[in-house]
């Protein structure tokens, strides 16, 4: 069964971190700006307002009024938020379960959790479907417990949302949405349980189906792949560690915050649609807020798990569900006819002006419309 859960970090953990960003060594610059990775003058700003300006306890509070839970599955312990449906309605709503990615966390849904639960208070038209909405964290990350060896794959996670919401939670039917890990995750989840998943919906469609061959590939498909392989490959060092080192990175991370920092946030600015203006996108407290939950929890490690273990997913089955994608400027040229080859039932291709791989966070309103309208037809 649930058991309600609060986060309340320990004073001593918070002031073993406030000592630890005081004796931050800030690296010295290889080149201009963030060129050779994030820019030390950024990360020393960012370190003294994580020391001095940040208020770990007010965020604390924040994050604490959304309803929490953990429970058993398999064995292991798994962290959720889950809001209930709001206003009146003819029947049961229908359940979505929303699965984040790296580096980021169950934050990330959250401002999309509260559209999708009380579209009313948010700004939906009127009459907009409410939803029931599961927000977990990946095994591994924050307060989700790891799973054991090569047990972080996405099938994996995919049977543990099953018997989340099945065996735990006591729906018969729900959809499912993830963008990054929780893409591939909901993939399989899709995949796996179509007498369960009444429909999934991604932001970041499949790049590897099981037949690329036939049909034979399309003019736009062919052109799609050149040139992502042209593509200069400059941004794949940080995946090649966690996959193969991620317990020599993690023993640098677990023991230097503003390394754990450096990391992060090089990413939030890379990924994001912010043209390098980082905090166009994405503030300082929101930042912390992901980096601070990292550190008091020691997960980055374990966050690593899927890197590593993903040499043992098997390639993904078709998708026969009910499917939306949302195309964001990160994959502004992916073909319709290149997703069909994974999701047979494709019904919702939207586009999103606006906004890249974190996309709940940088166009909450975009998103949650795009599932409103999705699942509200399979209500």
């Amino acid at each position: 069964m649930p058991e309600p859960f609060s986060i309340n970090i320990p004073d001593d953990v918070l002031n073993d971190l406030a000592a630890r960003l005081a004796m931050s060594r800030i690296p010295a610059r290889s080149a201009t700006g963030w060129c050779a990775g994030t820019d030390p003058d950024y990360l020393r700003e960012l370190v003294a307002y994580w020391r001095e300006g940040f208020d770990w306890r007010a965020r604390q509070r924040d994050l604490n009024k959304f309803p929490q839970f953990t429970a058993e599955v398999d064995g292991r312990l798994v962290h959720f938020v889950h809001l209930r449906a709001a206003g009146d309605r003819s029947g049961p709503p229908l359940p979505l379960i929303l699965t984040h990615g790296w580096p980021s966390s169950f934050v990330e849904m959250l401002t999309i959790a509260r559209m999708l639960a009380d579209p009313a208070a948010h700004g939906a038209p009127p009459g907009a479907v409410a939803f029931d909405v599961v927000v977990p964290s990946l095994p591994g990350f924050l307060f989700s417990e790891a799973p054991g060896p090569s047990a972080s794959t996405a099938d994996h996670t995919a049977a543990t949302w099953a018997k989340l919401m099945t065996e735990v939670l006591g729906y018969e039917r729900f959809g499912a949405y993830g963008g990054d890990v929780g893409s591939q995750v909901t993939d399989f989840l899709a995949a796996q349980y179509p007498n369960l998943v009444a429909g999934m919906y991604t932001h970041h469609p499949c790049l590897h189906p099981v037949d690329r061959e036939h049909p034979p590939l399309s003019e736009a498909e062919t052109a799609y792949l050149a040139d992502r392989a042209a593509q200069p490959d400059d941004d794949s060092a940080y995946s090649a560690v966690q996959a193969t080192r991620p317990d020599t990175l993690a023993a640098a991370l677990l023991d230097s915050p503003s390394g754990l920092a450096a990391w992060i946030v090089e990413k939030y600015r890379a990924w994001g649609d912010c043209d390098g203006d980082l905090e166009s996108r994405f503030d300082k407290d929101l930042l912390l807020t992901v980096i601070t939950l990292y550190w008091v929890t020691g997960s980055i490690g374990t966050s690593f798990q899927p890197y590593y273990d993903d040499a043992h997913t098997p390639p993904l089955p078709a998708v026969t569900v009910p499917a939306g994608v949302t195309v964001t400027r990160e994959d502004a040229a992916y073909p319709r006819e290149f997703a069909q080859r994974t999701y047979r039932d494709l019904r919702s291709w939207r586009e999103a002006q606006s906004g890249r791989h974190f996309l709940p966070l940088e166009e909450p309103a975009v998103i949650a419309s795009h599932l409103r309208d999705f699942f509200s037809t399979l209500a």
